[in-house]
């Protein structure tokens, strides 16, 4: 974009892709950016002191206001569905510093005294232990709240290491409850690692928005009531529950195109909610949408699950009017997806053409 702005023609900047003479031109790759090079891009909160409104934006699990930036790039993991590293930034795994994390944390709480934490928005913020553990002790005497993305690997001492330094809440995709689902999407964790990791979270103190996700290859009727059994077991404080989207560029795109099992147009509704948009023999749109409504219901109407949300908004008229609006929002969409479902979904518009659709079993 610097080589762009400062008048660079596109035939000669690496990476660029344009359009020519009705046809798409893709210049040679342009090389990753490492720690070196990383260091020396501009803070983003120096841009969000200048031109962003902290308190105009709202995450249903961070603290509010808050404010996000990344220290790495790129994820190690193989996940088949996720659409970053696939698509964007790679599967190699590049680093901030540590002291340049430090400084841009200390420059953004002298710029937003306001702001109640800091969401380190890496694709995976506690890849390496090591450096997890060097920023929490630099991070401790700061004195501020953070929370940030997070795989379910990391060990006890690491996560009481991270709490003492500020960590309040995790975001952990643990996607499913079943073992072979698991397997099938390389996610590189088991349903062990997670209890574990659940475990010792709660024990450091550390809280856990779990993200759940149905419809992934091998997903049953009964591996959708595994998950949301396991999910219970686990007790993360909030959860999100998305439906199987194969992205274009994604090794599952890949695989349920071959299989033929992609099976709606629009991935959302006009609201940007999610819709189905794969489909199983044995397994339909309005099943999977089906399983995504039940989840919530029975993991958010347990009287305890209420009660502990409610409770941290009772003293505080801020957070009990933000409780309104999102509880106000999810039932009304809660309502739209049950409609949604007892109609059967848009079952007859199949428009997405895969050749040489293959049959399917129930284990696939």
């Amino acid at each position: 974009m610097a080589e762009f702005a400062h008048g660079k023609p596109l035939e000669t900047i690496a990476g660029a892709c344009f359009r020519k003479d009705g046809k798409i031109v893709m210049n040679t790759q342009r090389p990753q950016l490492h720690t070196a090079e990383l260091d020396a891009l501009p803070f983003a909160t120096d841009a969000y002191k200048r031109d962003l409104q902290i308190d105009r934006y709202n995450v249903p699990f961070l603290l509010h206001p808050f404010v996000s930036f990344y220290t790495t790039r790129g994820c190690p993991a193989m996940c088949t569905f996720c659409m970053w590293p696939q698509t964007i930034s790679g599967h190699a795994w590049r680093t901030r510093s540590v002291d340049n994390v430090v400084q841009e944390v200390k420059n953004t709480l002298e710029y937003f005294p306001q702001m109640k934490e800091i969401f380190f928005d890496d694709d995976t913020f506690n890849i390496r232990r090591d450096r997890a553990i060097e920023l929490s002790q630099k991070f401790k005497p700061l004195k501020f709240q953070w929370s940030c993305t997070a795989r379910c690997h990391s060990k006890y001492e690491e996560l009481k290491a991270m709490a003492d330094g500020g960590a309040r809440l995790f975001i952990v995709g643990f996607e499913s409850g079943d073992p072979q689902i698991l397997k099938n999407i390389k996610k590189g964790a088991t349903v062990e690692m997670a209890r574990e990791f659940m475990k010792n979270c709660k024990k450091v103190g550390i809280k856990v928005h779990g993200d759940f996700i149905i419809g992934l290859p091998g997903e049953t009727k009964e591996t959708i009531n595994n998950t949301i059994e396991f999910a219970k077991e686990l007790d993360c404080e909030t959860i999100q529950v998305s439906l199987a989207h194969a992205m274009p560029g994604t090794e599952l795109h890949d695989q349920m195109s071959k299989d033929g099992f992609l099976r709606v147009e629009a991935l959302a509704d006009s609201g940007g909610h999610q819709l189905p948009h794969i489909e199983y023999p044995h397994l339909s749109k309005a099943d999977m949408m089906e399983g995504v409504n039940r989840f919530y219901d029975e993991y958010y109407f347990r009287p305890r699950v209420a009660w502990r949300i409610v409770r941290e908004a009772l003293w505080d008229s801020h957070e009990r009017k933000r409780l309104y609006h999102e509880a106000t929002s999810f039932l009304k969409l809660r309502a739209e997806r049950w409609k949604w479902v007892r109609q059967g979904g848009d079952i007859d518009k199949t428009i997405i053409s895969v050749p040489g659709a293959s049959s399917v079993s129930g284990n696939d």
